[in-house]
């Protein structure tokens, strides 16, 4: 009777995994049907639901400012974030790893599937006011409809997660000569040569963050409130000139979908947690760009170099300091 109820609950895991598997689209160890990659289903992450926030009462936060920092994915502790590579083409799609995604899969996957809304990184009506981080924005498909399923919402999503390449703009030569018009004497355009940004790309994750202290609780707390994938920014020579955010992800809302995805531990297989898990314990390093100030300006608008990085643990001390005044009253 035991090995009876033993087996039937391994099924219904099974199913459940599987089924999972078809809603988030994430890597589990269970690949084909009766078979499971590993000794045990790995179905914690998966399936676990969402740890929400503690309610704060604007009369409670007693104290708060504002923060923006620069996760650089060259730095070692930030590599899981980073690997693995998975590829994107027009014809092919995503090549996957088998086990786990990069954060950048994770992402561009679910706002392909429309699951996920971008904020444009510049008004589309100045494209010098760049206040992407204030999500004001938006670029979503109608309802019901994503980038495959709606092509004019499709264009305009391809040029936040990829860009037109140099075969395009050879193409475009002699577009209205006599050979580029077909029976009829229409003109016939060239293929567009897409460029799909791969997680070798992403070099830097940028986060809007708040820190406030909570009197109720008695606590220093942090809440990420937006976070921008960052490419590098390039010359027509091919020379890197400097940084481009791609567009600003809402980031409470990310959580759901970050929540059921694997994050590479190397000391211990068994124990990994999901990309929630991982900016819920904050185990990355990030460097301070951007304080809320008078000026509205960046660390980097008067401070470079060595001075700049001083000049973000000066920031991080005064956070620390405040803390340290509140229990020292």
């Amino acid at each position: 009777m035991k090995r009876l109820i033993a087996s039937v609950l391994s099924i219904v895991c099974v199913g459940a995994v599987s089924a999972q598997n078809e809603s988030y689209g994430g890597p589990i160890n269970n690949p084909s049907p009766n078979v499971i990659d590993g000794v045990v289903i790995q179905q914690h992450i998966p399936t676990k639901r969402l740890i929400p926030y503690e309610f704060v009462r604007e009369a409670d936060m007693v104290w708060s400012k504002r923060i923006w920092r620069a996760i650089d994915l060259r730095e070692k502790i930030n590599i899981p974030l980073y690997y693995p590579f998975d590829d994107h083409s027009e014809d092919r799609g995503w090549t996957k790893n088998a086990t786990r995604w990069s954060l950048w899969t994770v992402f561009a996957t679910h706002i392909l599937n429309g699951d996920l809304t971008l904020y444009r990184t510049e008004n589309p009506n100045d494209f010098q006011q760049r206040d992407g981080d204030s999500f004001k924005y938006p670029l979503a498909p109608p309802p019901g409809k994503n980038y495959y399923t709606d092509s004019l919402f499709g264009h305009d999503l391809f040029y936040r997660l990829g860009h037109d390449g140099v075969e395009s703009d050879v193409a475009l030569v002699n577009t209205w000569g006599e050979d580029s018009l077909d029976f009829n004497g229409n003109p016939v355009y060239p293929p567009v040569d897409k460029i799909w940004y791969n997680s070798t790309d992403i070099v830097q994750y940028r986060l809007k963050e708040d820190w406030f202290f909570d009197k109720e609780r008695s606590v220093l707390d942090v809440r990420i409130m937006g976070i921008s994938p960052v490419v590098y920014e390039k010359n027509p020579s091919g020379a890197i000139t400097g940084f481009k955010e791609l567009f600003w992800l809402y980031f409470p809302a990310c959580r759901f979908v970050m929540n059921n995805y694997f994050v590479y531990n190397d000391k211990n297989d068994s124990q990994w947690m999901s990309f929630d898990d991982l900016f819920w314990k904050r185990q990355f390093n990030s460097t301070i760009i951007k304080q809320s100030n008078t000026y509205d300006r960046t660390v980097e608008t008067y401070k470079m170099g060595v001075d700049a990085l001083m000049e973000s643990n000066r920031i991080t001390e005064e956070i620390r300091i405040i803390e340290h005044d509140v229990w020292s009253l």
